[in-house]
């Protein structure tokens, strides 16, 4: 039983959790949305929001402090330059937790974890610090509508009088005949003034990139953590920045070899799936067989 239990010690010691969860708020600065266990995601978010609301406050105490949390020069430039300007006018609340598939390999709860306020798809219509507008209602309108109105007196009317309001029905019917394409100009109108519905981004889709010959699980997280989520994506993505994206990760990724993965990503993205794991089967590792 958790009696008394706070935070989660993700299966590790005091040191390795720290460094953990350093390297982790320094790429979620940096790249602004990463891609994580849930377990992680959750203790970064209490990890780095301190840290957030330290760094609205920019002078040498605040970065000697967070300095001492992140250890990490570029991290600390980017943090109290384009992120504080950011979310200086949030009080509280700077990341979003986003469920993903479970992950293929040992079925753990896959997150994203992202700055709430560099996400331009959610924040179209939100603006940050203006208050909703209240309303109140009285309870004087509920009576007075509850209360029986008195009928109006009946009036006497003459026989001429009679002869125009039996007349008056008639006008008017004629009246609103006659301007029958007058209503139908007005209801063309408004109809094409009424705006359209916005068109939800394509960045919104996230296409899952292990179905690529050579791409596994942890080749798909490096993929999203530099912006690439869906096959048209990648597939427009330069071959040095793919390179370059396995040589940063370093140890076992950098002898793969990311020639074919464009080629692949676009017959995805157009639907050739046949075609596309006829080809997968004489591929080896994503590059040709010799």
């Amino acid at each position: 039983m958790r009696h008394g239990v706070k935070n989660n010690h993700l299966g590790r010691t005091t040191p390795h959790r720290k460094a953990l969860l350093r390297n982790l708020a320094c790429q979620l600065i940096q790249y602004k949305r990463i891609t994580t266990t849930l377990a992680k995601a959750k203790a970064l978010r209490i990890f780095v929001e301190p840290i957030l609301t330290k760094a609205k406050t920019d002078d040498t105490h605040q970065r000697r402090v967070v300095f001492s949390y992140l250890q990490d020069k570029e991290a600390i430039k980017e943090l109290f330059g384009a992120v504080s300007t950011k979310i200086g006018d949030r009080p509280g609340g700077y990341c979003r937790i986003i469920k993903l598939e479970r992950r293929l390999g040992d079925a753990a709860d896959m997150a994203m974890i992202e700055l709430v306020d560099f996400n331009e798809i959610y924040n179209v219509k939100d603006v940050v610090g203006e208050e909703k507008k209240k309303t109140r209602r009285s309870r004087s309108k509920k009576v007075a509508d509850t209360a029986t109105p008195e009928a109006p007196k009946a009036k006497k009317v003459s026989k001429k009088a009679e002869a125009v309001t039996e007349e008056a029905p008639i006008a008017e019917a004629e009246a609103i005949m006659s301007q029958e394409p007058i209503a139908e100009q007005v209801t063309e109108t408004v109809v094409s003034e009424t705006p359209a519905p916005e068109v939800a981004e394509t960045s919104a889709i996230i296409d899952d990139l292990k179905i690529i010959e050579g791409i596994g699980p942890k080749i798909a997280e490096l993929c999203n953590s530099i912006g690439i989520h869906t096959f048209q994506q990648l597939a427009d993505a330069p071959l040095e920045t793919l390179q370059k994206m396995l040589d940063d990760a370093g140890g076992r990724y950098a002898v793969h070899n990311p020639a074919t993965w464009s080629a692949q990503a676009k017959m995805a993205a157009e639907g050739k799936m046949d075609e596309l794991k006829a080809w997968q089967e004489e591929l080896k590792g994503g590059q040709e067989a010799e």
